[in-house]
């Protein structure tokens, strides 16, 4: 992740006034980007298979799955957000380290003390990406939601990406599934040489392009090998013209 990039953070607690404080105090912190809230941990671990967040402000005293066993799993899963333990008590302190917790704030959280730990995990971030194996950058698969599920789907085999309001939608021939995430995260994450973006709103896999048409008035499409047409916005015209070698 590049270091002046927002952390896509989530919050999870089971009281309604903890995550309105909290999103309010991460309203304040530049470099942060929210992109949910959970009210259990079983909501948390979808959340965060869907969402892939770079941090979790997470309560600890929740019922059925409680915070120490969202951040065990997630650990156990590999690859897991950074977790800053939000909580009110303070017993539990040595058992989040266990669990390579970044810090362990008390409530009510302090806008300052937010901000330290907020700094502590991008610290811990930068330092386990320079240590990291260098490796592909761009994504490999995308886990969505499904009616009760959670379903993987290869990033080769999603054919185009159109925007729906807050909610992109993932075409894989007769078939689609939403996903919560900017089209322009997607951009910045998907294979530039397997990707094209043709418009403001929709991302189009490349060997998926049978034609260009242009409709004699300056208008351009890209025409699909499942017989599906998009427009070519202006902006992008001249990186899908060169498709064609033009």
């Amino acid at each position: 992740m590049p270091a002046d990039s927002p952390l896509r953070t989530l919050i999870v607690d089971d009281e309604p006034l903890a995550i309105e404080r909290l999103v309010m105090l991460c309203a304040k912190v530049p470099g942060l980007s929210l992109v949910g809230t959970a009210s259990d941990g079983a909501i948390a671990l979808r959340l965060s298979a869907a969402l892939s967040p770079d941090l979790i402000l997470l309560d600890i005293a929740m019922p059925a799955v409680d915070g120490m066993d969202v951040a065990k799993a997630l650990q156990e899963a590999g690859d897991a957000p950074a977790i800053v333990f939000c909580t009110a008590f303070d017993g539990f302190a040595v058992a989040a380290f266990d669990v390579a917790a970044v810090d362990y704030l008390l409530k009510p959280v302090t806008p300052e003390r937010l901000e330290r730990a907020i700094a502590r995990a991008r610290e811990r971030m930068r330092r386990a990406e320079a240590e990291a194996p260098a490796r592909s950058s761009w994504i490999e698969e995308f886990w969505v939601p499904h009616r009760s599920e959670m379903v993987r789907i290869a990033a080769d085999d999603v054919e185009r990406i159109e925007a729906m309001r807050d909610y992109m939608s993932l075409h894989l021939g007769t078939r689609s599934f939403l996903l919560h995430e900017t089209l322009a995260n997607l951009e910045r994450r998907l294979d530039p040489a397997r990707f094209i973006r043709v418009h403001r709103s929709a991302i189009v896999r490349r060997d998926c392009i049978a034609r260009l048409r242009h409709d004699g008035l300056g208008a351009w499409f890209v025409l699909l090998a499942d017989g599906s047409e998009l427009r070519v916005g202006r902006s992008y015209l001249a990186a899908v013209k060169a498709l064609a070698g033009r």
